[in-house]
């Protein structure tokens, strides 16, 4: 007879169960960490998917619509949509491919960059004084050890 505890996620005392709950746990609260931190990005007259492409620009340097279009999961006509309004918002500008002259490359400008510079720096001053102002430092100290845990685990 085999006395060892089953590990079924039915049962509430198994780590499957416990790791399952942790990992809907911690789902929810990154979706409502996003929210409230896209709460706190100062009006710019533009949307969220806008905000997406400056990001994108911004993290990874000058592209193509068709590449900006698969990093964000759309099509090439919806993001040529999004990247026209951003061009007539003078944030980016295309550019003629050095060697291939049908393709357009697409950058920030100084005024896409400081917008994404103003949006990232106001969303990480309301983080920086919620943490301040609701936790203890025992807390923040707790919270610094998770976060480098959630960096190994996204890392995998």
């Amino acid at each position: 007879m085999n006395n060892r505890p089953t590990d079924s996620p039915s049962d509430p005392n198994s780590h499957r169960a416990q790791t399952s709950a942790m990992a809907r746990d911690l789902r929810i609260l990154a979706g409502k960490l996003a929210r409230r931190l896209r709460e706190q990005t100062p009006p710019a007259d533009l949307t969220w998917s806008q905000l997406e492409v400056l990001g994108h620009l911004e993290r990874d340097g000058p592209t193509t619509v068709s590449k900006l279009a698969r990093a964000e999961d759309v099509r090439v006509q919806s993001m040529g949509a999004t990247v026209a309004t951003l061009e007539t918002k003078a944030l980016i500008i295309g550019t003629p491919h050095s060697t291939d002259g049908r393709q357009i490359i697409l950058s920030l400008t100084d005024a896409g960059a400081d917008l994404i510079k103003q949006n990232r720096a106001a969303r990480e001053d309301w983080l920086s004084r919620a943490m301040e102002t609701s936790l203890t430092p025992s807390d923040q100290d707790l919270l610094a050890s998770a976060v480098d845990v959630l960096k190994r685990l996204i890392d995998t």
